[in-house]
């Protein structure tokens, strides 16, 4: 779930250099004085360098904090002492290892690979590296905002916490979670589901209302049931290769669309609250399950949605916000042309009744989809959009964004391999031509199949 928050800082700042190890250490002290000085401290005796720290208030330590510190150290024995360090601490609860990657592991190393002179910002390389995103989130789902319509419901927050918790249990390889959703949440989808349901016959594209009837087969949507996301992946991975994790709340630009590169998709599994079904401050099941999942279902779209997180790994600050916003721009709000006329494929408008009429009136300012110009739009996140961009088809915006990728200042270029679910980083002669050696064969096969065509 991709949603941008004012208040809180875009982007993570943990470069590494092919001299060091990046690792990030969670762990929770309890509430008293001096308890921070304490943990720095063992981080100081094993003598290494501290680069980022983030604070909330712990899960685990009753009236404790939860901590989240990057480290730069040269070898894995250097990390384990600094684990061991830490918990001799006795107010140190639950340490334990978020991530831990090389960037000579993670970025090249063997026979013609080529140094990297700059920074190059951590970055998953199998899908199991998405677990380290389970706890790292800018707003977690039973934290509300006082504005939100639940936000003094302790009933609608109990039952948010309970759901945010399974997603933070989560971890790859496991059974999705299943939730036992209440009547009044049923309730909720079922006015949401009729009402845009009703809708997408004149608003949506055409491969969305090819999807759609395919979802109400095979994973049980419909207005009298909330989907389960356990069946939704299973069938999005049949179609394109895409499957759901939970997630606990809102995840980093960086963290969301690294994601899409290994075809995996954060979803939220909880609900708006009853009291206003048809508004919503955030994302929720309703914005995903009828916004986003269709369209996964669809290869071209899925091939865009991939394009944009396979250009997000190990890409700069300003090239993660330049990614996101072509991602806002497309995938959240993205119109396109189909015979003759302007239709919706953009999540943000295919689950919001008054936005999906509103953009495509004559209001708003319509512009092409060109990745160098629409990085440069600005955008409000709590109002209707002034200015939506056009694509011709999704292959021809993925090609455009090809394209625009190739200007980015990356160092390096990376192919995901389905076969292992995993990223090959070609920054070496050995690796690139073994890729090579895969596209040979790959054209022998077409050239067979072309001569039975």
């Amino acid at each position: 779930m991709l949603q941008r928050n004012p208040h809180v800082s875009q982007t993570h700042h943990d470069a590494v250099t092919m001299r060091e190890l990046r690792t990030t250490l969670f762990f929770s002290v309890q509430d008293q004085v001096g308890a921070l000085d304490e943990c720095l401290h063992a981080l100081k005796a094993a003598d290494v360098s501290m680069t980022r720290i983030e604070s909330r208030p712990s899960k685990v330590a009753e009236r404790g904090y939860d901590f989240f510190v990057d480290i730069d150290a040269r070898t894995k024995e250097l990390v384990e002492c600094v684990v061991e360090e830490i918990k001799r601490v006795k107010i140190v609860r639950d340490v334990r290892i978020v991530s831990s990657l090389g960037a000579l592991e993670s970025l090249g190393g063997g026979e013609g690979s080529q140094g990297l002179d700059q920074q190059v910002p951590w970055f998953p390389r199998k899908v199991s590296d998405l677990d380290t995103f389970a706890e790292k989130v800018l707003e977690m789902g039973e934290e509300l905002s006082s504005d939100h319509p639940g936000a003094k419901d302790p009933v609608y927050r109990r039952r948010r916490m309970e759901i945010v918790q399974k997603a933070k249990e989560y971890r790859s390889g496991q059974p999705l979670p299943h939730i036992d959703y209440t009547e009044q949440e049923k309730d909720t989808w079922r006015q949401v589901y009729t009402r845009l349901r009703d809708m997408y016959p004149k608003y949506a594209c055409r491969e969305f209302l090819h999807v759609l009837p395919l979802l109400e087969q095979n994973c049980a949507y419909g207005p009298d049931n909330i989907p389960q996301i356990e069946d939704i992946s299973r069938f999005l991975k049949d179609c394109t290769g895409f499957t759901l994790r939970p997630v606990m709340g809102l995840l980093t630009p960086r963290d969301f669309l690294n994601s899409l590169a290994f075809r995996v998709f954060h979803s939220t599994q909880y609900i708006r609250h009853h009291s206003d079904p048809y508004y919503t401050p955030e994302p929720d099941c309703c914005h995903e399950l009828l916004g986003h999942v269709p369209l996964f279902a669809d290869p071209n779209f899925a091939e865009l949605a991939q394009e944009v997180g396979l250009a997000s790994l190990g890409a700069s600050d300003e090239d993660i916000e330049k990614l996101a916003t072509i991602f806002w721009f497309t995938a959240e709000f993205g119109l396109c042309r189909e015979d003759g006329s302007i239709r919706a494929y953009g999540a943000g408008l295919l689950s919001s009744f008054g936005e999906l009429e509103y953009a495509l009136t004559e209001v708003p300012t319509r512009l092409e989809f060109e990745p160098s110009k629409t990085v440069e739009q600005k955008y409000p996140i709590t109002e209707y959009q002034p200015v939506y961009f056009v694509a011709d088809s999704f292959r021809d915006a993925t090609a455009k964004l090809r394209e625009f990728n190739a200007t980015m200042k990356r160092p390096f270029q990376v192919r995901y391999n389905p076969y292992t679910q995993s990223v090959d980083v070609l920054n070496s002669k050995d690796k690139v031509q073994h890729f090579a050696r895969t596209i040979s064969n790959e054209m022998q096969l077409l050239a067979s199949a072309l001569e039975h065509v």
